[in-house]
């Protein structure tokens, strides 16, 4: 058995719970939620407070995908994902020297950094249409405490320091990004102040002028200039086709619980679905968590999935997804078949077949039964780290995702969605609100929110343990371990053919919310990022009671 000890504590309340991984996103929500907003209203808040604390995150020229489950029930995935421009083309990188299935890497970089990097964003646009669909709010008023953070700046931390460090040589090569964060040719140091007038003035713009200021206006105007002046291929035309896609979720039944997670183009519903299927005829509770038998499962199916989504999942407008197969508990029992509990094996798409990990993520409940779940990225850190002129804004490198290989499910093609692995999941019993969860990590994402739901539904957790919990993966090609499993564990996993690697960490900052019977709630937020809880409690006095001064006193 593996054993930890949790880093943070969770916090409880009955009128809300923000959480996101900056402590000043999580109070930009909950200033929402005090001033009457809903979850929808805080956690768009929260979104733009994130563009300013963790710019090398999250952006408005970013995209991601959002889960909502409304009070009354339902639930919405909402589809920002960034897409091709309509000048791509399957086949427009060249291959690097040596790439392959496990180096996507074009020639020089050009999917990666630079101006050809670059997808159309969807970010802007999808937090708008939730908004007013779904919030209370208008979009000026979400963007207050973005724009005061902004014009009056704050306080870098050591993550983003840190970050600003290990990307240094490509910031240094783009103007613009270099005043801001090289200033005198060195990284920010933690603790430094930092003021983003221009991109203040931005999200002023979009405040005044709503969305059309950057997918029509003159902030898209600047947008297509600047990255036209860098070899860019994206056009107005493609900022004004730019639209999100609300979705129905991918639901799979475990254990007694619903998990809800997004169908494609992202992976999670999709494969989260297929391994919790083949991990059902499994009893992970006997095997207990962190143990050899336990971290084997977990790597075989996760080897599993990873197999399948190669030739199978990517936007569905483009390639037909064999949902219905791959989330089928017969397909899961023949996966199961073949599992062998004294050896790992490599695993090949199933014959009936045919990402970065800079991401954030907030989740956000209020006490009318609202909930957000929200991933969201400029995908690698610093996107394409190209900073536009004048505008604040860092560009996303969202075709890094696209398989550079050509006549793959995933390649390249005009107007199509970029995959991911996000995986902003809801889970629910009998009905009954019970978590919602999600991360950022890239390709380790839906593996890591699913093992936080294993944790919670299999080993028992408590929250904060389950989303703190040391974590595994792999998609073929090693098998990561954190810290904290023990080496005999790594020992007897690598006796069975496992490839062991030792690293940090696995993905990136968990944070959950979990539901009780009696309307209250408590969120967690993980070691692996800045993520910061702020619970509401205590409410508005008693209709009806007031305090006289005048009243006379009693002995």
């Amino acid at each position: 058995m593996t054993s930890f000890t949790c880093a943070k504590r969770p916090a409880t309340g009955s009128r809300g719970v923000v959480c996101t991984n900056h402590p000043l996103a999580s109070a930009a929500g909950a200033e929402v939620l005090v001033a009457g907003g809903n979850a929808v209203d805080a956690a768009i808040a929260s979104l733009f407070a994130l563009t300013v604390v963790e710019p090398m995150m999250v952006g408005i020229l970013g995209g991601g995908v959002a889960h909502l489950r409304l009070a009354d029930g339902r639930h919405i995935i909402v589809d920002g994902l960034s897409t091709a421009p309509a000048a791509a083309f399957d086949g427009m990188y060249r291959m690097a020297p040596g790439a392959g299935a496990e180096v996507r890497e074009a020639a020089d970089r050009a999917n990666a950094v630079g101006a050809l990097a670059v997808a159309v964003p969807g970010a802007l646009r999808a937090w708008a249409q939730t908004l007013e669909r779904h919030g209370t709010w208008p979009l000026a008023d979400v963007l207050e405490p973005a724009i005061r953070l902004a014009a009056r700046g704050f306080a870098v931390t050591p993550y983003l320091s840190d970050a600003i460090g290990d990307c240094r040589a490509d910031l240094a090569r783009d103007p613009d990004l270099a005043a801001r964060f090289l200033p005198d040719g060195a990284p920010l140091r933690a603790g430094a102040r930092l003021v983003q007038g221009a991109y203040a003035e931005t999200l002023r713009a979009i405040a005044r002028e709503g969305v059309e200021a950057l997918h029509g206006g003159a902030v898209g105007t600047r947008l297509v200039e600047g990255l036209a002046a860098a070899g860019g291929i994206m056009t107005q035309e493609d900022l004004r086709r730019a639209a999100p896609v609300e979705r129905a979720p991918v639901v799979a039944r475990y254990r007694g619980f619903e998990i809800h997670a997004p169908p494609p183009p992202s992976s999670a519903g999709v494969h989260m679905t297929q391994m919790l299927n083949i991990l059902e005829g499994f009893d992970l509770r006997a095997l207990g968590f962190g143990t050899v038998e336990t971290t084997h499962l977990l790597a075989e199916v996760l080897k599993i999935a990873f197999a399948d989504r190669a030739v199978a999942t990517a936007d569905p407008a483009f390639v037909e997804v064999p949902v219905a197969r791959l989330t089928a508990k017969d397909h899961a029992a023949a996966r199961r078949a073949a599992i062998r509990m004294d050896a790992a094996q490599d695993w090949a798409p199933d014959p009936g077949l045919r990402e970065s990990p800079n991401t954030t993520h907030v989740t956000v409940a209020d006490a009318m039964g609202n909930v957000v779940a929200s991933t969201q990225t400029i995908n690698s850190l610093f996107g394409a780290r190209i900073g536009i002129p004048g505008t604040g804004m860092i560009a996303n490198n969202y075709m890094l995702n696209f398989e550079p290989r050509p006549g793959q499910a995933l390649s390249v093609a005009p107007g199509k969605r970029v995959f991911t692995s996000m995986a902003p999941s809801v889970v629910t019993q009998d009905g009954r609100l019970r978590w919602a969860l999600g991360q950022p990590g890239g390709l380790r994402i839906f593996g890591s929110t699913m093992q936080a739901i294993l944790n919670l539904i299999d080993h028992g957790m408590e929250l904060q343990r389950a989303v703190e919990a040391p974590r595994a993966w792999t998609q073929g090609f090693g098998l990561e371990l954190e810290p904290a499993f023990p080496d005999e564990v790594a020992a007897a996993l690598a006796a069975r053919g496992h490839r062991i690697e030792r690293v940090r960490t696995i993905g990136g900052g968990l944070n959950a919310i979990e539901f009780y019977a009696d309307g209250s709630m408590t969120g967690a937020a993980c070691w692996r990022g800045d993520g910061t809880v702020v619970a509401l409690g205590g409410g508005l006095a008693r209709a009806g009671v007031r305090f006289s001064p005048d009243a006379p006193a009693k002995a």
